[in-house]
C-alpha cells in the first residue's frame, strides 16, 4: 500500500501544478486582488506633503466618499492620469494624494530634500493640473504597504465610514472611470 502512495505522489503533484497553471491562463494579469476590500483603511498618522506641521490620519478623512490616489513625480503613468483626475475633481470628486517617494531610503544616507520635493510637486501639478485636495507624504511607505500598494499609480475608493470599496492598479482614465468607479461612487453618495 505504501508503495502505491509513493508512486501516485508525482501524479498528484503534477495535477496540482497543472490546475494552478491552467487557472493562470485565464486570469487578467492587470487585475491585482486587494485583500483590503471591505476593510477599514489602516490606521496612520502622516504629514501633509506641502505643510509637514499638518498631520493627517484615518479619522480626518471620514464623512464623505473619496479616492486615495498613490502617485509620484517620478511616475510617467501618473503624469498621464493627472489631467483626467483634475477633471474629476472639477466635477466634485474628492481625491486625496498619497505621495510615494521612490528615491527615499534612510538606510543609504540623507540625500532627501523636502523643499526640493515640494518644489518639484508644485511645478508638476502646475503643468498638468492639481486633482488633489491635499497630499499625504508617506516617506517610509508604511500606509502604502498596509494598503498593499505595489507601485504607482494605484487608486482606492473609500466610503464615508473609511471602508475600502474598490482598488485599481494603473491609471484612471475615462474608460476605467466609467467601467469601475463612476457607478460605485454614485452609490456611496
Amino acid at each position: 500500500m505504501n508503495k502505491k502512495v509513493l508512486l501516485a505522489l508525482p501524479l498528484v503533484l503534477f495535477l496540482i501544478t497543472f490546475v494552478f497553471l491552467f487557472k493562470g491562463l485565464f486570469g487578467n494579469p492587470k487585475e491585482i486582488e486587494s485583500g483590503r476590500i471591505g476593510q477599514q483603511i489602516p490606521a496612520f498618522s502622516l504629514p501633509d506633503l506641502m505643510d509637514e506641521k499638518r498631520i493627517w490620519n484615518e479619522q480626518s478623512l471620514l464623512g464623505e466618499a473619496y479616492l486615495i490616489n498613490v502617485w509620484g513625480t517620478w511616475c510617467p503613468t501618473c503624469l498621464i492620469e493627472l489631467p483626467y483626475l483634475t477633471k474629476l475633481r472639477e466635477q466634485g470628486v474628492k481625491i486625496v494624494g498619497l505621495y510615494y517617494e521612490q528615491g527615499y531610503d534612510p538606510d543609504f544616507g540623507d540625500t532627501f530634500s523636502l523643499p526640493a520635493l515640494q518644489q518639484e510637486v508644485s511645478q508638476m501639478l502646475a503643468r498638468t493640473g492639481d486633482p488633489y485636495q491635499f497630499n499625504i507624504l508617506d516617506l517610509e511607505r508604511k500606509l502604502a504597504l498596509d494598503l498593499g500598494v505595489s507601485g504607482a499609480p494605484e487608486t482606492f475608493l473609500i466610503d464615508k465610514h473609511g471602508k475600502i470599496v474598490l482598488h485599481h492598479t494603473g491609471d484612471i482614465n475615462e474608460r476605467v472611470w466609467r467601467a469601475k468607479f463612476a457607478a460605485r461612487l454614485l452609490e456611496l453618495q
